[in-house]
């Protein structure tokens, strides 16, 4: 590759050079995720992954796709650019979990105004900080440079993921009756969804400003720092309790919040009941909703509120999922309801 490079090309806009820079740069972030079942390096055509299927009688491959969304602007406002990929990647394995499956591989696809080899190796950090987390491999990704179509300071950032279940280990909500619990594994922040309205609710385009302040309901932090918190990775502590509780239904809680995820998991004549006290709702759902003058019901209905993903569990099993969660990485997880007979949420 040392031969290869375009004068008319750098002219239209893209340089090639400093596309091979970035890969230089990202190669010891990529390394990190690397297991032995990884063929090959980057390079190639394609990412190549051994699948290993002892354990399992009939694997079923799952896949899994999504982006960071506009909470990429509050990164550009902040110049800080190496925790989105985290985001990147738990909007994708946090799906694919859903399920009961195990990622195994991740892609990222970066489409930028302008190749930065710096800013695009950051971006890589934070996927491969998200692979290691959710113990997936990046097996490869693709970085567009698109002068014209982007300003030459924004990118988007998107991915893919794989995973594989065995297909009688696939979740199945046929089994849940009234009295399951369900059980909350607390957010990080707002994660990756609801970011138009929050860039509305702070003016963030007109007074960028505004986040380096440091609300009261913010403990300390500014509110650049509360926004931009990487979203939660849960593969590793819900993996654990799949292997010894009957885990009857499992909800990401992004776009939508409450009321459009949690119904996805439910068996039908099925609904959630959750009392609103028991939500654990940190200062920034609080601090956005009087800012922004959103009525309970939005907030509902855009916001993880706290909570980024529920286990329903069989309710003699309830104290043991627990028990498994707080010994792997989740100690504040916690009761939040449980099921009762009808449809959908009921927040009461």
């Amino acid at each position: 590759m040392e031969k290869s490079y375009s004068e008319s090309y750098k002219a239209a806009g893209v340089d090639i050079t400093a596309g091979y820079r970035s890969v230089e740069l990202m190669k010891q972030y990529v390394a990190r995720t690397m297991n032995e079942h990884c063929i090959g390096g980057l390079g190639g055509f394609g990412g190549l992954f051994e699948l290993d299927c002892t354990g399992i009688s009939r694997p079923v491959l799952i896949s899994g796709t999504d982006g960071v969304g506009t909470k990429l602007r509050i990164a550009m406002l902040m110049d800080k650019h190496d925790t989105v990929g985290i985001d990147c990647v738990a909007m994708c394995v946090n799906d694919v979990i859903c399920a009961g499956a195990k990622p195994l591989v991740f892609l990222d696809y970066i489409a930028c105004g302008k190749n930065v080899p710096e800013k695009i190796a950051d971006l890589v950090k934070g996927v491969a900080e998200g692979c290691v987390q959710a113990g997936a491999a990046l097996v490869g990704g693709e970085t567009a440079e698109m002068p014209g179509f982007y300003p030459e300071d924004e990118y988007d950032l998107a991915g893919f993921t794989v995973g594989v279940v065995d297909k009688s280990k696939i979740l199945d909500n046929n089994t849940m009756v009234p009295g399951d619990v369900i059980i909350a594994l607390p957010s990080s922040g707002v994660h990756s969804n609801g970011f138009s309205l929050v860039r509305k609710i702070f003016d963030l385009e007109n007074h960028p400003e505004v986040l380096k302040t440091t609300p009261a309901e913010l403990g300390g932090k500014t509110l650049g720092e509360a926004l931009l918190a990487p979203t939660k990775i849960y593969v590793k502590p819900v993996l654990a309790v799949l292997e010894q509780v009957a885990v009857r239904g499992i909800s990401h809680i992004t776009g939508g919040g409450f009321y459009e995820n949690i119904p996805r998991s439910l068996k039908k004549g099925c609904c959630a009941r959750i009392k609103k006290e028991d939500v654990r709702t940190p200062g920034l759902f609080a601090l956005m909703q009087k800012e922004g003058n959103i009525p309970e019901r939005d907030m509902f209905n855009t916001f993880n509120m706290g909570v980024g993903m529920i286990l329903t569990v069989p309710a003699d099993q309830a104290d043991k999922a627990l028990e498994i969660l707080h010994a792997n990485g989740e100690p504040e997880a916690y009761r939040l309801g449980v099921i009762a007979e009808g449809e959908g949420v009921e927040l009461c």
